[in-house]
């Protein structure tokens, strides 16, 4: 029997959680037998930062990144390994880099999403640059921040065009708030965006063509920010989440990104959808832990099994067709758009393969959350993330919500 073994690089920064119950799931895979009788094994490597050579070979097949985005090093490294080796990426630099908050609002109000009123104001002190003074007092037009924020409307909020981590973002109540935000902003260049009345705040994260929408608090400490309500949406706007997250993703080629909506009966109004490094911590996630590893362990076998290839060109011309039929509805918009999303993740094909090659992969997650080794992980994980008083009170907390999720599971 012909062997094809697959190594995936795992590019990480100060993550062990996630690393290692990834590991461990892929490693219960063992290996997988396609209809051509290769047999594909499948290994794990985490990847180190060196001086690289443009033609030096790269070996993992699949890298999953959560580094790249802040650490320039490693991002070029992508680059190199992308073009010139093929390697497949979780997830691509090249549109991160280009496609941030801002141009994902850009683009997902050219296909008519529901994105409420965004302003990009400059930045509020200068770039460091020699040349930027004359350009300023030449060029920049003056402008009356409590005006931009009056015709936005109260509350609002400010925050890095970007995006990153939560980092300066700013819910708005009044002028007085606006100006020591925007003071504070220094050298970040900051949209202020319209709230809405909603009554949900969905955050859907999207591994390939899985997506898990979640009840999520942002004013909450982390460890309660994801509540488990599973009907917390109407159907009709649970399934309009998951085709935003989706349509997100094909549109761009991220194949591991989470989005953000506020949610006000059966409308979805997207307000973040560019995380090249979504949340997928232990302490965070608890609950949907163990749906999240499985759902990367599960589209990175297949991808790299069924030898499934992105090319750079993102093709976006289809979608933007659909964008301008004036005879469909924004419903039939949405409906043609999460046709084209599932087209490209290869969503009927997926499924169908899975059922054949890992139809037990859910027993045996199930089976490994369930045992003492899991719980050492998550004992260890609460150690490294709280102080010392507070791990007791953690422990209990997470292993509650993880033991809800083997309960319903085995019930």
């Amino acid at each position: 029997m012909a062997e094809s073994r697959h190594l995936v690089g795992l590019l990480l920064g100060t993550e062990e959680d996630w690393p290692r119950a990834f590991e461990e799931i892929l490693r219960r895979v063992g290996g997988v037998t396609t209809a051509d009788g290769v047999r594909h094994t499948f290994a794990t490597e985490r990847l180190r930062i060196s001086p690289f050579d443009l033609m030096d070979p790269v070996r993992p097949g699949l890298v999953i990144d959560r580094l790249a985005h802040w650490y320039y090093h490693p991002r070029e490294w992508l680059k190199k390994a992308a073009l010139v080796d093929g390697t497949y990426l979780l997830n691509s630099p090249f549109t991160f880099q280009a496609m941030e908050k801002h141009s994902a609002y850009c683009a997902m109000l050219r296909l008519g999403l529901k994105v409420p009123r965004t302003v990009l104001v400059p930045y509020k002190n200068p770039v460091d640059n020699a040349r930027w003074a004359y350009t300023s007092a030449t060029y920049n037009d003056p402008f009356d921040l409590d005006e931009i924020a009056a015709d936005l409307g109260y509350p609002l909020y400010m925050k890095p065009f970007d995006g990153g981590a939560w980092r300066g973002v700013s819910r708005i109540e009044n002028p007085e708030e606006l100006h020591a935000a925007y003071d504070a902003s220094g050298g970040m260049l900051m949209h202020l965006q319209a709230t809405v009345e909603h009554e949900a705040f969905a955050r859907a994260l999207s591994i390939g063509p899985e997506t898990m929408v979640m009840d999520f608090r942002p004013e909450l400490p982390m460890h309660e920010r994801y509540q488990v309500s599973h009907g917390f949406l109407s159907p009709g706007a649970g399934a309009e989440a998951v085709t935003v997250s989706r349509l997100v993703n094909a549109f761009f080629g991220w194949e591991f990104n989470s989005a953000e909506m506020l949610v006000a009966g059966d409308e979805v109004y997207p307000i973040d959808y560019a995380n090249a490094c979504p949340d997928v911590a232990l302490t965070s996630l608890h609950y949907y832990f163990p749906w999240a590893m499985t759902a990367l362990v599960r589209w990175t076998v297949y991808c790299l099994a069924t030898g499934r290839r992105v090319g750079l060109e993102r093709g976006v011309e289809r979608y933007l067709e659909v964008a301008d039929a004036a005879s469909l509805t924004y419903e039939e918009k949405m409906e043609r758009y999460r046709r084209l999303a599932d087209e490209y993740f290869e969503t009927e094909r997926y499924w169908t393969w899975c059922a054949e090659h890992l139809g037990d992969l859910d027993a045996r997650v199930l089976d490994w959350v369930a045992s003492p080794d899991f719980d050492a992980l998550l004992v260890e994980t609460v150690r490294a993330t709280y102080p010392e008083h507070e791990h007791d009170r953690f422990v209990a907390h997470v292993r509650g919500l993880v033991g809800q999720w083997v309960s319903e599971r085995r019930d």
